[in-house]
């Protein structure tokens, strides 16, 4: 087996030029990409277009990419794989069409064994983008080929796509017993003996199972291996050990998967278990974009905010609301992340598209509802097999709010509905409106597709997130749920947990709030939550000149948020401690809830004598505060215990703010006004996006946090330019714009790089001056 990497050297135009697929069509003039590309970040945005998908250009667009074979490779199988293009992709191969895929998010692959050229003779891949109805989400999609491209040759003896299943019956600290279904194909008949083998990260076998297989004919010969592993290293959140599971004939490599002993299982009274250890899900949703990269991200950037997410004491990911790249649940298998797999936003019914504004009437109804009738079997069926084999995923979620009230479906049983988002919903559209799907269809689909992952994977249960579940679990929506999750609804807990004491329950959308993490916490049987978001994401905004929403703990650079060490307080093992602080006000009677989302952020730059909100987050016990080494009186406190955190008013005074718990502290220093910029490569040596932090400091090195200045970037060497992003939902630059401002003294820069030499930034200011960094 080798797997070729076709990332590089693909032609683009954005635009349908008729004949595109031909191999002797001219591609002269095209632009040079490398995917991962997403094309609607590379043009301006526009109020035009649709605020729920980030106000980024759509349209249809053509891909060219010619490479060579070796004249050994021929007679050998050769599949062309396509982890996900955004959307309605159609493929050719040398002028032959190979297929479509509507999905934009699944993953595909096409047997080309047939059509590829071995006699030095290019082979043209063609595949045409049409994304032409913008609305079609209520996110940011992106466009393009915005994830990988692989052409992988096999031996003889080659698997089905995504045809080999491991699985592990039993295991404990002593042995495992595990299983690898295998459904294989061969270009020749012939008896063959084969060998299933697990290999440790060391490159020790530490179990071996083999076979004899007679193929006959093209059927698929299905084999399943079984074995024993003497004291395994057992995967889970804290030790996500790996191992590989390696299937050959003789000397050929028919496949290679990484997989993890565990064990998990989900209790109604006593929620969820890992490897036997009673385990809550700290858990946040997260759409599939980058910020200024769009869709096409990176396992490098990815992999810089899972670590900042994992240092928050985050330890699981809903993969809101389809698929996302392969790249990102393996880190959650090699940094220690469960993960639920989601592979729908709706069904049949088309939901709600806001092209104007969230919330903003009349919607459009555009999206994937058109072909879920036609593929909806067929996009799970991919989602399951092809993700089946990550230790981290636990459950896979069938949907997400497709009961949502009256968008489509309503009851008659309702005469008025409203969700957890109707803010200025008209009052017309919460009423019962027999022309409207009725909600009781939904149980019938649930049932199908719960059948359907069943006949890929019975390992794990399945689950939805459920909108409205004082309707949707009086009509049998919930019946064929192995596990159920609730979106928002924490006052249901108790009550529906005594109507179906043999359902496992977890909160699958959460706020931020103190209270809905305190519903976990007093009830044992809760498995857990998923915070809406842990990161910011393009689309599903307010309106212009909103651009992305503002839901997670991190901005769309992947910096933290003061929300982020409030949550670190709640979640973390290890002690910590943090300060914000923001200005005082006088709270109105019964806004005391306004208190908890309040403005704050790490600063000790007041006006002297102004009276200042200090708040502290800490896990360590109760903090004292002091200001210049003087302690600030107890009568300075503010009740804060229901919230979560400790706070007190302070009168400003330049200087020192330092907090202390236990054997942790914390310090706020007043600092100068901006005097340099500097720069640090976040990013990883074998990934080929740079990551760059731009920070504005003081002359004593201090950021400043209050800063804005307008930074100016000069690149030298070969690279391509990704863009700036400084998570500043309101900033309209292009994304790959020269100049961007900072946002509290900081931003992102991203390029590829596309040689072997260095690579040089400058960044300017004209009062910060010049700094470089060399890559």
């Amino acid at each position: 087996m080798n797997i070729i990497n076709l990332n590089r050297g693909w032609k683009f135009h954005l635009g349908d030029e008729e004949n595109s697929f031909e191999t002797r069509h001219s591609d002269e003039g095209w632009q040079n990409v490398t995917v991962p590309h997403d094309w609607s970040v590379q043009y301006p945005k526009s109020r035009e277009y649709s605020s729920g998908t980030g106000y980024v250009i759509g349209g249809t667009a053509w891909y060219r990419k010619s490479f060579t074979l070796d004249e050994a490779d021929a007679g050998f199988p050769h599949f062309l794989t396509f982890d996900g293009v955004y959307k309605n992709s159609q493929v050719w191969l040398n002028g032959y069409y190979l297929g479509r895929r509507p999905n934009g998010y699944i993953s595909f692959c096409y047997d080309v064994t047939d059509y590829l050229y071995f006699d030095g003779r290019e082979n043209v891949i063609a595949v045409k983008v049409t994304h032409e109805d913008i609305a079609d989400s209520r996110w940011f999609t992106g466009s393009g080929i915005h994830r990988k491209v692989t052409l992988t040759k096999y031996g003889k003896v080659y698997p089905a796509e995504y045809g080999v299943f491991f699985k592990v019956s039993r295991a404990d600290e002593e042995s495992a017993d595990w299983e690898a279904e295998c459904e294989l194909y061969s270009a020749e008949d012939g008896d063959r003996k084969l060998t299933a083998c697990l290999i440790d990260r060391d490159g020790n076998t530490v179990s071996e199972a083999s076979a004899d297989v007679s193929f006959r004919g093209k059927n698929a010969v299905k084999i399943t291996f079984s074995g024993v592993i003497d004291r395994p290293a057992l995967w889970d959140t804290e030790h996500p050990n790996l191992y590989t599971l390696r299937v050959t004939a003789g000397e050929d490599v028919i496949a290679e998967e990484v997989v993890g002993i565990r064990t998990f299982a989900f209790d109604p009274d006593h929620g969820f278990f890992l490897n036997g250890k009673p385990t809550i899900f700290k858990g946040v949703c997260m759409h599939h974009d980058g910020g200024a990269l769009g869709a096409a991200m990176s396992k490098g950037v990815w992999k810089r905010r899972l670590a900042k997410l994992k240092k928050m004491g985050c330890n699981a990911i809903r993969m809101s609301h389809n698929p996302h790249m392969p790249e990102l649940y393996d880190l959650c298998d090699e940094m220690g992340f469960l993960a639920m797999d989601e592979a729908f936003d709706e069904w049949e019914g088309c939901k709600n598209k806001w092209f104007n504004g969230h919330n903003v009437y009349p919607p459009k109804h555009q999206g994937y509802s058109e072909d879920f009738p036609e593929w909806h079997e067929r996009d799970l069926t991919s989602l399951i097999r092809r993700d089946r084999n990550h230790p981290s995923i636990v459950m896979w979620s069938i949907g997400n709010e497709i009961d949502y009230p009256n968008d489509p479906y309503n009851h008659q049983s309702k005469a008025e509905m409203t969700g957890n988002n109707d803010a200025n919903k008209p009052e017309e559209e919460k009423k019962y409106n027999s022309g409207r799907p009725n909600m009781e269809r939904l149980s019938v689909v649930a049932k199908e597709l719960v059948s359907i992952v069943k006949q890929s994977d019975t390992t794990r249960p399945v689950t939805a997130a459920v909108a409205y579940p004082e309707l949707s679990t009086r009509i049998g929506y919930i019946d064929d749920l192995d596990v159920v999750g609730y979106n928002y609804k924490e006052q249901f807990y108790a009550e529906d947990h005594a109507r179906f004491p043999d359902k496992p329950f977890l909160g699958s959308e959460n706020s931020h709030s103190y209270s809905a993490w305190k519903a976990v916490l007093d009830n044992e049987y809760i498995s857990g939550q998923f915070l809406w978001t842990g990161i910011d994401f393009l689309g599903e905004c307010g309106g212009w000149p909103y651009h992305s929403s503002s839901a997670g703990n991190l901005t769309t650079a992947g910096f933290e948020k003061s929300r982020y060490y409030l949550r670190q307080s709640w979640w973390a093992d290890e002690p910590v401690i943090h300060l914000c602080t923001g200005r005082s006000f006088k709270e109105r009677e019964g806004r005391r809830g306004h208190r908890e989302w309040k403005n704050v952020t790490e600063t000790w730059n007041y006006l002297p004598g102004e009276e200042v909100e200090v708040r502290c987050y800490t896990n360590a016990g109760v903090p004292d505060l002091y200001l210049n080494g003087r302690k600030i009186a107890d009568e300075c406190r503010i009740d804060c215990d229901d919230l979560g955190f400790f706070a007190w008013n302070v009168v400003f005074e330049e200087g020192v703010l330092e907090a202390r718990a236990g054997d942790v502290s914390f310090c706020l220093e007043t600092v100068g006004a901006p005097a340099k910029i500097t720069m640090e490569n976040v990013g990883y040596d074998w990934d080929d996006i740079v990551q760059i932090e731009l920070n504005v400091t003081d002359t004593a090195g201090r950021r400043v946090v209050c800063d804005q200045s307008r930074i100016r970037i000069h690149i030298e060497g070969e690279f391509e330019y990704l863009g700036m992003d400084n998570g500043d939902i309101e900033d309209l630059n292009d994304y790959r714009d020269w100049r961007r401002n900072t946002l509290d003294g900081r931003l992102m820069i991203y390029l590829r790089r596309i040689g072997d030499g260095d690579v040089t930034v400058r960044a300017m200011n004209q009062y910060l001056g010049m700094a470089k960094i060399t890559v």
